[in-house]
C-alpha cells in the first residue's frame, strides 16, 4: 500500500457528518421557536452550551467507530467489499440521525421539548404511537425523503472515506483509538448532567441547547426520582405539623378500620351552598387536553365550545382550577387519588399502586357501582390495571359492541361512541338500584384529531380546533342523550380537563399551560354560579365526596372547597421533574438538586418573574410534596383495610 499523508480519518468525516446534523437540527427548532420565544440575545449561549451536549453524544456515538477503527487491518481498507459496507455503514449512520431529527421535530412540536420521559415511555406504546404517526403525517414520503438526504451526504463524503483508507494506521493511532473509545465517552457521561440545561433561565432555550439523544438517555434512566435523594427536605413531624395547620385533614390509617364499617351519611344532609340536594349519580369526564382557553366562558372569542359554555352558565364554574401534570396519568391520578404529583413517574403507572384511597376504592365499599370507561385500549399507559385494582369496573374500546362504534383512530372510538357506550354502563348499574360513579376518558382532543364528518362545519382531520369543537359537540349529544334516562334527575355530571393542550413556555413551569375548565352541572341539583377561588386537581375528589354527602373525604392531601373554613388558596403543578407550589400569586418550584426557586406570577397574563424564595412558602412546598411522596413508597395511601402499618 502506498504511504500517503492522513489528512482526514474516518471518525472525523463521521464526527463532522454528526455535528452537522445536531447543529441544523437545533437551528431548525429555534427557527421554528421564533425570536419571541428565544430572544436572539441568548442564541449564541445556546449554540454554544448545544455543542457542548453534542460532543458529549458524539464521544458515545464514535466510540464503537474508533475500536473498528482500532482493528481494522491496513489490508483490508483498500478492497472493494470493505469500501462498500463502509458506504452502507455510513448511509445507515446518516439516515438514523436524520430520522431522530425529523423525530425530534415532530415531538417540538407537541411538547415544545427535547425528548423526555414522555418519549421513553412511547417506546412501551408502540401500537398507539406508530398509529398515531401514520395517521397525523405522511410517513411513507417523510421517510423517504430522510433516505434520500441520507444518500445525498453518503455520497458527498465517499471521496473523503476512500481517501481516509489510502494511508496506513500506525500502531499509536490504534492505542489512541482505543483510548478515546474507553475513556472519552465515559469522562464526558460523568462531567455532563441534565441540570446543565437549565442555567439559561429561558425554558424554551434551556431545551433548544440540549441534544434530544442525550435529553433521552437521561429520561430514561431517571424515569422514576427519588424525592429524599433529589429534593429539599424538612423532618416529617414539622412537615406534618405544617399540613395539619393548612387544612390537610388525611386520617392516620387505624389497623383493622375499614370503611365497610362506615355508612354514607344517610340522616341529615348538611347544606351544601350551591347544591342544595345530594346527587344519587354522579358522571367525571376528563377531557383530552381541554385548555381553559378553549372556552368561551373562560375567556376565548372562537366559539369552539357552545355547549360547554351553556353547561358553565347553568352550573357552576371554577374559574381557576389548574391541572397538576401534563399527561393523562397525571390528571387521572389527581381526580382519582387527591394526591400531589410525586417526581418521575405517575402513580398510576407505578407498582404498588392497588387498593390505594381512590374514589373508586372509597365509594366501592360504602355501596356506589363504580366504573371507569375508556375511548381507547386501558392498557395505554397501565390505566386498565390501575383501576382496576382501585375498584373501578374498567370498559374500554374492546367491550364497545361493533355496531355503536361510528368513527375510531389509533387512540380511540370518537367521543360520540364513548358517551353512547358510558350511558349504557350507567343504565346497567343504576337498574340494579345502587348509587353510581361513573369515570369516564374521551380521547378525540388529541392527535391526529380525525372524527366523523358532518357533525361540525371543520372537516376531519380538523388540527385543534375541529377536535376541541367535535368532542364539545359530543358533550352536548351526551347530556342530551342522557336527559332521556329515568336517573337524569339524581345525577351530577362533572367536567374537567385532564391536561392542558400545551404548556410550552419560557418558564419551566408556565402556569398559564396548567389552567383548565371545571363544571359542576347538573338542573335542579345545582344553583348557577362561579367559583373564583384557586383550586387544585386534587381537590376534586374530596369535594366531590362532600357533594355525595358519603364519608372518605379526609384520605386525600386535596381538601373540599365546600369546607368552611376551605384553607389557604393553592395550586400544584409539575412535569416530571419540577414540582410547583402556587399560592397568593407566587410560585415556588422545587426541581433535583434540592434546588429551590420562586416566581412572582402576573395575574392576568400569568407571566413569571424570578422573585426571591419565600421561606414559609417554601417550607410549605416541601412538606407536601415530601410527605405524598413518602406517604406512597411507605403504604400510607393504602385504603383501609389494606394499609400496612
Amino acid at each position: 500500500m502506498p504511504r500517503t499523508r492522513r489528512l482526514l480519518d474516518v471518525p472525523l468525516v463521521y464526527a463532522l457528518a454528526t455535528l452537522a446534523i445536531f447543529s441544523a437540527t437545533r437551528l431548525g427548532l429555534a427557527l421554528w421557536t421564533g425570536t419571541s420565544a428565544v430572544p436572539l440575545s441568548e442564541w449564541l449561549t445556546v449554540f454554544a452550551k448545544g455543542l457542548w451536549f453534542d460532543l458529549v453524544v458524539l464521544a458515545a456515538l464514535l466510540a464503537p467507530v474508533w475500536l473498528y477503527e482500532a482493528a481494522l487491518p491496513d489490508r483490508w481498507r483498500t478492497t472493494r467489499t470493505h469500501h462498500a459496507l463502509r458506504f452502507a455503514w455510513f448511509l445507515l449512520a446518516v439516515f438514523v440521525l436524520l430520522f431522530i431529527a425529523v423525530a425530534e421535530a415532530t415531538f417540538w412540536l407537541e411538547f415544545s421539548t427535547r425528548f423526555n420521559f414522555i418519549a421513553v415511555d412511547y417506546l412501551l406504546y408502540t401500537h398507539e404511537v406508530l398509529g398515531n404517526i401514520r395517521e397525523s403525517y405522511p410517513v411513507p414520503w417523510i421517510v423517504a425523503g430522510i433516505a434520500a438526504a441520507a444518500l445525498l451526504v453518503a455520497l458527498a463524503v465517499r471521496p473523503a472515506l476512500r481517501r481516509a483508507d489510502l494511508a496506513p494506521t500506525s500502531r499509536a493511532r490504534r492505542l489512541g483509538y482505543v483510548a478515546a473509545a474507553l475513556v472519552l465517552p465515559a469522562a464526558a457521561l460523568a462531567v455532563a448532567s441534565i441540570e446543565q440545561m437549565g442555567s439559561i433561565g429561558n425554558a424554551y432555550a434551556d431545551e433548544l441547547a440540549g441534544n434530544g439523544i442525550f435529553t433521552f438517555a437521561a429520561a430514561a434512566r431517571r424515569n422514576e426520582l427519588d424525592y429524599d435523594k433529589l429534593y429539599a427536605t424538612m423532618p416529617q413531624d414539622e412537615a406534618d405539623r405544617l399540613l395539619r395547620s393548612l387544612g390537610v385533614e388525611r386520617k392516620p390509617l387505624l389497623p383493622n378500620s375499614s370503611l365497610d364499617q362506615v355508612a354514607a351519611r344517610e340522616g341529615a344532609e348538611p347544606h351544601i351552598s350551591g347544591m342544595p340536594r345530594r346527587p344519587r349519580h354522579v358522571i367525571l369526564v376528563t377531557v383530552e387536553s381541554l385548555s381553559a382557553e378553549f372556552l368561551g366562558a373562560y375567556g376565548s372569542t372562537k366559539g369552539m365550545t357552545p355547549n360547554l359554555d351553556r353547561l358553565a352558565r347553568e352550573g357552576i364554574r371554577f374559574a381557576n382550577m389548574y391541572a397538576t401534570g401534563t399527561r393523562t396519568v397525571r390528571g387521572l391520578e389527581a381526580v382519582s387519588l387527591g394526591t400531589p404529583p410525586v417526581p418521575g413517574q405517575a402513580i398510576v403507572r407505578r407498582p404498588g399502586n392497588e387498593h390505594l384511597s381512590t374514589m373508586g376504592e372509597l365509594l366501592e365499599h360504602q355501596g356506589f357501582a363504580t366504573s371507569f370507561v375508556y375511548g381507547g385500549y386501558g392498557m395505554f399507559d397501565n390505566m386498565n390495571a390501575y383501576f382496576d385494582a382501585n375498584d373501578y369496573r374498567v370498559v374500554d374500546r374492546r367491550d364497545f359492541p361493533k355496531a355503536s362504534i361510528v368513527f375510531e383512530n389509533v387512540w380511540g372510538v370518537a367521543d360520540e361512541s364513548l358517551f353512547d357506550n358510558a350511558i349504557r354502563v350507567v343504565d346497567a348499574n343504576a337498574a340494579k338500584g345502587a348509587p353510581t360513579f361513573t369515570h369516564i376518558m374521551t380521547t378525540t382532543n388529541h392527535r391526529p384529531f380525525t372524527y366523523p364528518d358532518g357533525r361540525i362545519p371543520i372537516r376531519s382531520p380538523g388540527g385543534r380546533e375541529g377536535g376541541v369543537m367535535y368532542t364539545d359537540w359530543a358533550i352536548g349529544k351526551f347530556v342530551e342523550d342522557a336527559r332521556t334516562r329515568p336517573w337524569f334527575d339524581e345525577t351530577l355530571f362533572v367536567f374537567i380537563a385532564d391536561h392542558c393542550a400545551a404548556v410550552a413556555g419560557k418558564t419551566k413551569l408556565p402556569v398559564a399551560g396548567y389552567r383548565i375548565p371545571l363544571i359542576l352541572w347538573a338542573p335542579g341539583l345545582v344553583d348557577p354560579g362561579i367559583y373564583e377561588p384557586v383550586v387544585s386537581q386534587i381537590d376534586l375528589p374530596p369535594s366531590l365526596l362532600d357533594l355525595m354527602r358519603v364519608d372518605g373525604d379526609d384520605y386525600f392531601f386535596g381538601r373540599s372547597v365546600f369546607e368552611v373554613p376551605s384553607g389557604p388558596e393553592r395550586a400544584f403543578i409539575s412535569n416530571y421533574q419540577s414540582l410547583g407550589y402556587l399560592r397568593d400569586g407566587m410560585l415556588t418550584v422545587l426541581s433535583p438538586g434540592r434546588k429551590v426557586e420562586a416566581f412572582r406570577v402576573d395575574p392576568v397574563t400569568y407571566e413569571s418573574t424570578p422573585t426571591p424564595v419565600d421561606p414559609t412558602l417554601a417550607k410549605e412546598a416541601i412538606a407536601y410534596y415530601q410527605t405524598a411522596s413518602r406517604a406512597f413508597r411507605q403504604g400510607a395511601l393504602k385504603a383501609p383495610p389494606y394499609a400496612e402499618h
